[in-house]
């Protein structure tokens, strides 16, 4: 999953693809190479964040989602927001990311309505807040416990089971420490028996980790993306599609390798 950011503000690449020509152009370039889905977002989800309004954020990403529609990717809408949700999936999108699983009341009606695909994603708080003192007992019961009770309201609404997509949510309301443990345990999630989406391009968690700025993390980005990717994960969410293609295609026949054999079938 490719990340189209069409925002003044997001960490990594906040600005660079604001205007709606750019941003279909890094569109496509994601689609090149190699990309299965574009995430295409017009609201930043940043710590510290400062909201967006449903007219601006739809006026952002429209024209982008209407361009790379019928371009032959899947669509993914990163929106919170049922009224923009909506919008989208009539430009053409395909996909709900949710990352505050079902916060507007009127989401799981509009995902059903339209048959479309719905990433449930797990966050401490808001944006603005989410980083301020997390705390958890165990994070990684936790977030498996948020995400299926979520996902029992989305189904329990009409959203078709095998159309939700759960996210633990990486960086959003978490520790370093907190990150680390999800990923470690990430067959916990896994285990929910949903598709699992990991995003962990960039993030802050691999800066302190390494000592890399923004722009300098794809390494730890991979790493982790290989790691998720043996932990259960269907689907990584990264700004470098290249580079993670290459890697994801080196890594999985090792882990085919690695699985237990199949048992036998038969008398």
């Amino acid at each position: 999953m490719g990340i189209v950011n069409v925002t003044p503000d997001s960490f990594s690449d906040g600005g660079r693809y604001l205007d709606a020509e750019a941003a279909i152009a890094h569109g496509r370039e994601l689609l090149e190479a190699g990309a299965d889905v574009l995430d295409v977002g017009g609201e930043s989800t940043r710590p510290g964040a400062a909201a967006v309004g449903a007219e601006e954020e739809a006026a952002r990403i429209l024209p982008v989602i209407e361009a790379l529609a019928p371009v032959g990717p899947r669509i993914s809408v990163d929106t919170s927001k049922a009224e923009v949700a909506a919008a989208a999936l009539a430009a053409g999108a395909e996909i709900v990311n949710d990352v505050t699983a079902l916060g507007d009341p009127d989401m799981a009606a509009v995902c059903a309505d339209a048959g479309c695909g719905l990433i449930l994603m797990h966050m401490k708080g808001t944006p603005r807040t989410m980083q301020e003192d997390p705390t958890y007992g165990d994070v990684v019961t936790e977030v498996a416990g948020f995400l299926a009770e979520r996902r029992g309201r989305a189904v329990a609404a009409g959203v078709a089971s095998e159309r939700i997509w759960l996210d633990p949510g990486i960086g959003f309301g978490k520790t370093v420490e907190h990150n680390l443990e999800l990923l470690a345990r990430l067959g916990e999630i896994a285990a929910l028996g949903s598709p699992v989406v990991v995003g962990t391009s960039r993030k802050n968690f691999i800066g302190v980790v390494t000592g890399r700025e923004v722009g300098d993390r794809i390494g730890g980005s991979i790493a982790t993306n290989v790691l998720a990717l043996a932990g259960g994960a269907s689907v990584l969410r990264v700004h470098d599609v290249a580079a993670t293609v290459d890697a994801v295609r080196v890594a999985e026949p090792i882990l085919r390798r690695s699985e237990p054999p199949a048992a036998e079938v038969g008398p």
